[in-house]
């Protein structure tokens, strides 16, 4: 049997607005490794924006930026026509507004993250969007799609992520909706322990698909606007950390 995957946690936050508040930050921050903090334009402002990347560094979470095609209304997850270069200057905008609070606060930029409907477009846009990256930061994604493609070609470390409250089609594409429905622990635990474990995806037809060629991390994401976020991602936390020790990677 394969060696069980290394893992760490991350969650996208910071996606309130002004007075608004989605998901429990608080909370999911002193679970989680990783944090995808959004850059203004699915959520978040230059309030939040700042006690994000604060709060982040008082939980000694690593930060990246959540760029996400300009679409307050429906929270980025919407489809959009845009042209290679707009996005490109899209992301660079939202990555160097991140990157002013992490200077604040003497915080490097681990990663930079796609958001939404952009996180599934095709390849030339992705390897557009992720030249916005700054000169070396890890580039998250998707394993075996335009995301590790993009990395290797700008010569950037990649990121392979799994999503813990999600569901993977058949064919192996994740299937993003605009709301998040609820997730038992139970079905999360089987899929986190599947995933580490066999290195296998779980789909909504009972396929188990391989996560992917020469992957021996990976980062497992749990949403902050899904329903009993901070449950599902302590109950994740606790199987990363087991399955970690257990590997001898800590």
């Amino acid at each position: 049997m394969s060696r069980p995957l290394k893992a760490t946690v991350n969650c996208d936050m910071g996606e309130g607005f002004s007075l608004y508040t989605i998901g429990d930050d608080e909370g999911l921050m002193k679970t989680i490794h990783l944090a995808n903090v959004a850059c203004g334009f699915h959520a978040s402002d230059f309030s939040v924006m700042n006690k994000t990347v604060a709060l982040a560094k008082s939980n000694n979470v690593l930060v990246g930026a959540h760029p996400s095609l300009p679409d307050l209304q429906g929270f980025g997850r919407r489809e959009m026509a845009i042209e290679p270069d707009e996005l490109e200057s899209c992301f660079i905008y939202q990555v160097g507004a991140l990157d002013g609070f992490l200077k604040r606060y003497g915080l490097p930029m681990n990663h930079i993250k796609p958001h939404g409907s952009v996180y599934v477009v095709g390849v030339t846009k992705i390897f557009k969007s992720s030249a916005a990256s700054p000169q070396g930061v890890a580039f998250m994604g998707l394993a075996g799609t335009a995301h590790q493609q993009a990395a290797e070609e700008l010569g950037v470390p990649f990121i392979a992520e799994w999503f813990a409250d999600l569901d993977y089609s058949d064919e192996g594409k994740l299937l993003i909706t605009k709301k998040h429905d609820p997730v038992p622990i139970e079905v999360v635990r089987q899929r986190v322990t599947n995933l580490l474990r066999f290195h296998k995806v779980s789909t909504v037809g009972g396929k188990q698909l391989d996560i992917g060629a020469n992957i021996a991390e990976v980062s497992i994401c749990c949403h902050s606007d899904t329903p009993g976020a901070v449950e599902i991602a302590q109950a994740v936390k606790s199987l990363v950390d087991e399955s970690n020790t257990e590997a001898g990677y800590v």
